[in-house]
């Protein structure tokens, strides 16, 4: 028998998504977004409202990074989830964060943070849908497996769990994709 909830906000896996921006003087800036994700084969989508300082720098510099929070920096993903830099203007720091520039957009990769997708705002649509363009996605080499590709299981990445508002760990390898459904009788 099933349970029925109404219309919520109830997707599974949401990623924790860290948007990276730097501001008018360079000062790196970080936010927390939990909705996000893929919006197209090369575009990615995040919502943002117009009164975050990620916001404006986006509008500004036309350029963002989404990096993954992980198990190991839940603390200081959630801070910055929680503070604004509208009122903490160094809460970057504050987080614990060091910052080195893209080489491809004119935002921030976050060195605590091992995969990165760096894009090129394409469009804010009037709902506060952020859309960019990915140009590169980087991994730090620590994560990546004996190919020499992302291994979930070593990034180790945090979803939101908007049920219970927690977060939760997400990477363990149950079947692979695209060839285990051959085998069902």
């Amino acid at each position: 028998m099933r349970k029925n909830f109404g219309a919520k906000t109830w997707l599974y896996p949401m990623p924790v998504l860290i948007v990276g921006t730097y501001g008018e003087d360079g000062t790196p800036n970080a936010m927390n977004a939990a909705w996000g994700g893929i919006y197209d084969t090369n575009l990615v989508m995040v919502c943002l409202a117009d009164d975050h300082k990620t916001t404006e720098n986006i509008k500004k510099t036309s350029a963002f990074t989404l990096s993954f929070a992980t198990r190991e920096t839940v603390a200081p993903c959630d801070y910055v989830g929680i503070v604004s830099a509208n009122d903490v203007p160094d809460k970057f720091s504050r987080a614990g964060f060091h910052a080195t520039k893209s080489e491809f957009v004119n935002a921030p990769l976050i060195d605590e943070l091992p995969m990165a997708v760096e894009c090129r705002l394409l469009k804010f649509n009037e709902d506060g849908i952020c859309i960019g363009e990915i140009l590169n996605i980087s991994a730090d080499e620590s994560i990546l497996d004996a190919d020499g590709k992302i291994d979930a299981a070593k990034l180790d990445p945090i979803i939101y769990d908007s049920v219970s508002h927690a977060y939760r760990s997400f990477g363990e390898k149950v079947g692979q994709a695209f060839s285990d459904g051959k085998s069902i009788k």
